[in-house]
């Protein structure tokens, strides 16, 4: 019965608001937990006008429920924001009221930085990556071109992998990027990144036309998230790296690296595509000494030969 409003809510979200698939993909399982739950709480069905009279205590024995299902407190936070952002779309499309889910309070989450990935350690990927890849060239080098690119840049996954022919081309000193929530920004491209594209596309063996997109799968498709999440996954177990080597800290390193090198906070919040400034002040809390010892200088790939 609510499928079709929520089905309403996520095309909302995705040709509306400019959401990604994924995050909308996110709300949805996160509401959909809600009802599923809301379903078994009245022995019914719920409707919309079940919606409008859920109280504060359907919506603390939701989040009861999902502590005892040991869900982490940030996923729930999630929930409760992705269901506060549904009620708020069916008071505007449909006149749904419901005022008791602005008084729930969203679990506590402690923040928490990544870790910086080690220069070295990131120098080795390249080795590794011609050696895991040596039965096909052009994957190595659009292996070393992304990690490059989200080292350099300071990307995250989506950001990079929705990169076409045309904004690398001509070797480009800066990339106009598009993040979260559909905002642009300018992010300068280093010599090392660009030479790494370069050399990539110059063994890619289709996805040239000027429109598709720059990263490639095996049969030639776009490549996903998830396969640039694998490429990283291969690289971590083949060095024996951490676990916390991930694409996200290949970002994070680059943002420590430029906090180490005398960057602003306000410049790094331009650079990352951060809509809040308390979320790049978190790399303040890094340990600066610790950081100067392995950054010489504001990004390590400004010296690079590679």
């Amino acid at each position: 019965m609510m499928n079709e409003y929520v089905v309403d809510f996520v095309n909302y979200l995705t040709q509306t608001k400019n959401y990604s698939v994924h995050t909308a993909t996110s709300y949805e399982m996160d509401i959909c937990d809600f009802i599923k739950f809301y379903n078994n709480y009245i022995g019914a069905d719920v409707s919309l006008s079940d919606l409008a009279r859920a109280d504060t205590i359907c919506f603390r024995a939701w989040l009861a429920d999902r502590s005892r299902r040991n869900l982490a407190h940030k996923s729930t936070a999630r929930a409760l924001s992705s269901l506060r952002g549904f009620y708020k779309f069916l008071a505007k499309r449909y006149g749904v009221q419901n005022n008791a889910i602005g008084l729930i309070s969203s679990p506590k989450v402690p923040r928490k930085l990544s870790k910086a990935i080690d220069v070295a350690d990131v120098k080795q990927m390249h080795d590794a990556i011609r050696e895991i890849d040596e039965r096909e060239p052009w994957i190595a080098a659009r292996d070393w071109a992304l990690v490059l690119l989200m080292f350099g840049c300071g990307l995250r996954i989506s950001e990079a992998l929705s990169l076409k022919n045309t904004d690398v081309r001509g070797r480009p000193d800066s990339l106009r990027i598009l993040g979260k929530g559909a905002k642009e920004r300018i992010v300068p491209v280093l010599p090392a990144v660009l030479d790494a594209i370069e050399k990539y596309i110059a063994v890619r063996p289709f996805g040239n036309a000027p429109e598709d997109k720059l990263f490639r799968s095996i049969r030639g498709l776009p490549m996903s998230p998830r396969m640039a999440e694998k490429v990283i996954e291969k690289l971590r177990h083949y060095l024996q790296l951490p676990d916390y080597v991930t694409p996200h800290a290949l970002r994070h390193t680059f943002a420590t690296a430029l906090l180490a090198g005398g960057a602003d906070l306000r410049s790094l919040q331009e650079l990352l595509g951060h809509s809040s400034i308390s979320t790049t002040q978190l790399y303040t809390r890094v340990n600066m000494s610790e950081i100067m010892n392995v950054y010489e200088h504001a990004h390590p790939l400004a010296d690079s030969d590679e």
